[in-house]
């Protein structure tokens, strides 16, 4: 049965351009309707230019809360007036909701989505080594995830040696890890080594089902008993997490990790627990 909505109905939303693909609106109207719960989760279409103005006109209208995504993970920080230290030092926020001052707060939960999955396996990470492959947004939330686990050793690959310089400088003293970063030729030495490896490209993602950040033979000297961990839930497997199979290891896709920044955000606005089978549930009826 659908929900009716009324005046009475608190609003949450998801901001982003474009913002249509969102899978969001799925698991969080889910969750609140398994709740029973008088809200709605909305995706909210915002140009850069009108991000500003709609920020305003969400204390206008009361909006609880809302979720971030591209283009707007950066550019929302000037805007907000509390920052976690989490999306301090990721330098990007995902999640925002409003105090009760009537101001805006912000935090990052994709550090929360990542490291769920991880924490199921029963590790004492301090003796592991991470690989991350990409050095973009995405990887600074997998940085600061690895951190949180305490990895011993957390490398940063990528193919710019310029860029790779900025994002190591860029943590300064904030990480309890040992963190490095080399170009994307040393992979054939790092990949061995590597307990845990990560790809925060896009490499792989539809429609593009056919790619894969390392080849066959990079892959093969991966170890049997590491894991393989692809950010991008579709297709699922990935022909990166599907090389990473036929080697043997163990492979973790996406789908967690959005599943778990979403509840950890809705848990913050509606200040309980929140039923993460049934938000993760609805997202894989979407996807089959």
């Amino acid at each position: 049965m659908s929900q009716v909505i009324t005046g009475k109905t608190k609003l949450l939303g998801v901001i982003g351009h474009p913002v249509e693909h969102s899978l969001s609106p799925i698991m969080h109207n889910a969750a609140i309707a398994h709740l029973g719960l008088d809200y709605v989760y909305l995706p909210l279409p915002v140009h850069p230019d009108n991000l500003q103005a709609a920020i305003s006109g969400f204390a206008a209208i009361d909006l609880v809360g809302f979720n971030i995504t591209i283009p707007h993970k950066q550019a929302i920080k000037s805007l907000i007036t509390e920052i976690s230290p989490t999306a301090k030092a990721i330098g990007a926020i995902n999640t925002v909701w409003r105090t009760s001052s009537g101001t805006w707060a912000g935090t990052n939960t994709d550090v929360e989505g990542f490291i769920a999955p991880l924490q199921t396996y029963a590790q004492d990470w301090s003796e592991k080594t991470a690989i991350v492959l990409g050095n973009g947004g995405a990887a600074r939330a997998v940085v600061a995830g690895c951190a949180q686990l305490g990895f011993g050793e957390t490398y940063v690959v990528g193919r710019n040696a310029t860029k790779l310089g900025e994002f190591v400088g860029s943590w300064h003293s904030l990480l309890a890890t040992k963190l490095l970063v080399r170009n994307w030729d040393k992979l054939p030495m790092l990949i061995p080594q590597a307990n845990v490896i990560i790809n925060t490209t896009p490499i792989g993602m539809y429609p593009n089902i056919t790619q894969s950040p390392l080849s066959d033979e990079e892959m093969g000297l991966l170890g049997t008993d590491a894991i393989a961990y692809d950010l991008i839930y579709t297709p699922s497997p990935t022909k990166f997490l599907q090389q990473a199979l036929t080697k043997g290891a163990t492979a973790i896709d996406g789908l967690e990790m959005l599943v778990q920044q979403g509840a950890a955000a809705l848990a913050i606005w509606l200040q309980q627990p929140v039923p993460v089978d049934v938000m993760r549930q609805a997202l894989q009826n979407h996807l089959t």
